[in-house]
C-alpha cells in the first residue's frame, strides 16, 4: 500500500521511459526480495531452528513460544530478503555512475570478507552453518551483480581532454 502511494505521488512527474524503468526495477526488486525470503525460510530456517532446539537434553526442554518462533522466522525472512537485493542495488549504483565493473572486480576480496562479517552479524544463531548459509548466497549474489552490471550498464564515455581557453579561441602566443 505504501509503495502504491509513493507511485501515485511520483508517477505524474515522470516521463514514459522513466515510468517503464521504475516499474521494471520495482518488479525485479520485489521478486528478489521474495526469493530471498523464501530461501531463508526453506533453506536456512530449518537448520537454525534445529540448532536452537539442540539445547534440549534430559533435564532441559526447549519450548519456544510462538512469539520467539515468529521473531526468528521474521528476522530470517527480512535478512535474506534484503541480502537478495544486492544485485539490484549494484545495478542501480552502476547506473548512477558510483561503481563500475572494474571497481567491483578489483574489490572482490573485500566483498567476500564483508559477506562473512555481515553473515556473522545478521544471522540470529551463532553457529557456523547458518553463517555459511548466509555468506555463500551473498558471495554468489555479488558475482551475479557483477554480471548484471556488465550486461545492463553501458560504460561511461571517457571524458574529453580539456582544451585551454586560448587554444580553443585560436588565440595562441605568436
Amino acid at each position: 500500500m505504501l509503495l502504491l502511494q509513493v507511485w501515485r505521488f511520483v508517477a505524474p512527474g515522470l516521463y514514459r521511459h522513466e515510468k517503464k524503468g521504475l516499474l521494471i526495477f520495482t518488479v525485479i526488486s520485489t521478486v528478489c526480495f521474495l526469493g530471498g525470503g523464501l530461501f531463508g525460510y526453506l533453506v536456512v530456517f530449518p537448520p537454525a531452528f534445529r540448532f536452537l532446539a539442540g539445547y534440549s537434553n534430559d533435564y532441559l526442554y526447549a519450548l519456544p513460544t510462538v512469539s520467539e518462533y515468529f521473531s526468528l522466522s521474521l528476522r530470517l525472512l527480512l535478512a535474506f530478503g534484503v541480502i537478495f537485493e544486492l544485485p539490484v542495488l549494484m545495478v542501480f549504483l552502476a547506473k548512477l555512475g558510483i561503481i563500475n565493473v572494474r571497481f567491483l572486480t578489483r574489490y572482490r576480496s573485500y566483498a567476500i570478507l564483508l559477506a562473512f562479517i555481515t553473515a556473522a552479524i545478521l544471522t540470529p544463531t551463532p553457529d557456523v552453518i547458518n553463517q555459511l548459509l548466509m555468506a555463500t548466497p551473498l558471495i554468489v549474489l555479488y558475482e551475479v551483480g557483477i554480471i548484471a552490471v556488465r550486461l545492463l550498464v553501458r560504460p561511461a564515455p571517457p571524458a574529453a581532454a580539456e582544451v585551454a581557453p586560448d587554444e580553443a579561441a585560436g588565440g595562441g602566443v605568436d
